[in-house]
């Protein structure tokens, strides 16, 4: 590494870096088949504009088939919507029919609690002298027969009859609907799968026909895209081939020296001529990295030293640290051993000064009453 001392050289050496720079993002810019721009490529713009037109036609024929599917699909939801609102309308309107038909009000248990017509259909007080609902009392009948039994009867199996044959006739008749309207259903729905068909083997067809122009758009995209590539790659070669020979047969790869002659001084050179540094040069470089290189080992020596200094000074202190704890805890033993002997002292003080007491107090208690009986029992 070259050093430059003064201040003068360092300005000078900026300068020149500053100029390399330049001089070399100029030789980029300019050499650079790439990036150099020369001009408008009209052709490049009109392929631009086709292309721009070519898939805006194509994006606008992938929205109407969108939009075609779109419809087609709506048609198809409202088509099974009306069927589903049908088959509701006509289910209940069945279900209606068979509680009009077989579930009358009047077939309940306990119509005859709310029959409307229960006073008219009652019977009157007096049918017959021989009506049982008469009493002894009243003498409103005599013990005889019925004289409408039989015609009641009669008329009664005349009703059931006209009843049967009611109810076969509205069976039949809700049997025949019934099947009629399961024909009805059936041929609608026929109709509807028929559409639904239909309309997915258009949607099939439109897709395929989206593919069909997909696919040739890719290959005519990618024929061209290749004879593009092709052009590009030969121009290329051509440029790269008249570069190298440029700069084969220029100054710049044949380093002649004469080149880097300034016409200032010949202490001075073009910088972007400049091929090396000469040989004293070089000897002062590497004289100077030698110097640096004893300078860093006599500066690890004193950092060791300096390390060697410091462990010991932290040796020492720990010696001194481990010395004090031990002096310390040694202490606190003598001062423990002290603490316990004059609370054991301060112990035996508290006893005997107990004893000493409860022995006068038992002595002074007078002897009679009940302490008078304890104590003689005691004896």
């Amino acid at each position: 590494m070259y050093k430059l001392d003064l201040p003068k050289d360092l300005a000078m050496a900026a300068t020149l870096e500053l100029r390399r720079n330049r001089e070399i993002e100029r030789q980029n810019r300019i050499f650079n088949s790439k990036v150099r721009i020369i001009g408008v490529d009209k052709e490049a713009l009109d392929y631009q504009v086709k292309e721009r037109k070519i898939n805006e036609e194509t994006d606008a024929h992938v929205h109407e088939a969108y939009a075609k599917d779109l419809i087609r699909n709506e048609k198809i939801a409202c088509l099974l919507d009306e069927r589903q609102k049908n088959d509701s309308r006509t289910l209940n309107k069945a279900v209606e029919e068979f509680r009009q038909c077989f579930q009358k009000p009047e077939s309940r248990r306990e119509f005859h609690l709310n029959d409307p017509r229960m006073l008219k259909k009652d019977l009157p007080a007096r049918i017959s002298d021989h009506d049982p609902r008469l009493s002894v009392s009243g003498v409103q009948k005599l013990v005889g027969e019925d004289l409408n039994q039989q015609e009641r009867h009669r008329m009664q199996q005349e009703q059931l009859r006209e009843w049967s044959l009611q109810q076969q006739e509205e069976l039949h008749r809700a049997r025949e609907e019934h099947t009629c309207a399961e024909e009805l259903y059936n041929k609608r729905r026929v109709e509807l799968d028929n559409r639904a068909v239909e309309l997915q083997k258009i949607e099939e067809e439109t897709r395929r026909a989206v593919t069909v122009a997909t696919k040739d758009f890719n290959l005519a995209k990618a024929a061209e895209t290749r004879e593009k590539q092709k052009l590009e790659k030969q121009q290329e070669e051509e440029d790269n081939l008249v570069e190298i020979s440029n700069l084969i047969q220029g100054d710049l790869l044949s380093e002649n020296p004469d080149q880097a002659v300034s016409v200032f001084g010949p202490h001075r050179v073009v910088p972007d001529r400049w091929k090396g540094m000469r040989p004293e040069q070089l000897k002062e470089i590497t004289h100077f990295q030698l110097q640096q290189v004893q300078e860093n080992m006599r500066s690890k020596e004193r950092e060791q030293l300096c390390d060697l200094e410091w462990k010991q000074q932290r040796v020492d202190a720990a010696r001194k640290a481990l010395l004090l704890e031990r002096q310390q805890a040694r202490l606190e033993r003598e001062l423990r051993r002290a603490l316990d002997n004059t609370n054991k002292q301060l112990s035996e003080a508290h006893r005997a000064q107990k004893q000493y007491l409860e022995k006068e107090v038992f002595t002074n208690i007078p002897e009679d009453g009940y302490f008078a009986q304890f104590n003689t029992t005691s004896r």
